[in-house]
């Protein structure tokens, strides 16, 4: 609605989140970049290419769709969302695409943040690099056979992870075809 953000009242702020309320409703700006790409990206055999690492928000480890935020460091601001996608892969997984085709956009937690993701497939991939993340994450990549990913899935989630919905929601996409021109 036009002059929502009039109406909003900031409730407490870190260094990248804001709490506010807007008409009784309290939820989460993120600020310092532009939106949050997810990649949906299958090897040359046919893997799924999925990151493990401990996020803080839920005390354990995730298991999750490469992922990352868009223009969240200063060289990075005015990054384009396909830019980002195909540097996050690298980063996370060491896997750069030839094609990265927009898939969908999709508010993360409509009732608690006001974020956005953009899925990407990832396609026409080459190993360049060991991935893992940038200096300030520990990320370990699997790389799971397709006719073995709800199995993995299952297993892991009984050693005590927790499953990313994003992963079955970006596989649907994928199935789906582009709907994002």
């Amino acid at each position: 609605m036009k002059g929502d953000d009039e109406d909003e009242r900031t409730l407490g702020e870190g260094q990248y989140l804001r709490l506010v309320e807007r008409r009784g409703w309290e939820f989460v700006h993120r600020f310092g970049c532009t939106g949050v790409v997810v990649i949906v990206a299958f090897t040359p055999s046919d893997h799924l290419l999925l990151v493990e690492q401990h996020r803080p928000a839920v005390s354990k480890r995730v298991i999750e769709l490469p992922a990352g935020l868009v223009g969240d460091t200063a060289p990075l601001r005015g990054e384009a969302l396909v830019d980002a996608a195909r540097r996050e892969l690298v980063e996370e997984t060491g896997y750069e695409a030839a094609t990265l085709a927009a898939l969908a956009e999709s508010p993360t937690a409509v009732g608690l943040s006001s974020e956005r993701i953009t899925f990407f497939e990832a396609r026409d991939l080459t190993k360049v690099g060991p991935g893992g993340g940038d200096h300030t994450e520990s990320i370990v990549v699997h790389e799971v056979a397709r006719g073995e990913l709800m199995s993995f899935l299952a297993r892991k989630q009984r050693e005590g992870l927790l499953i990313d919905y994003k992963i079955y929601a970006g596989l649907y996409l994928v199935a789906a075809g582009p709907s994002l021109a």
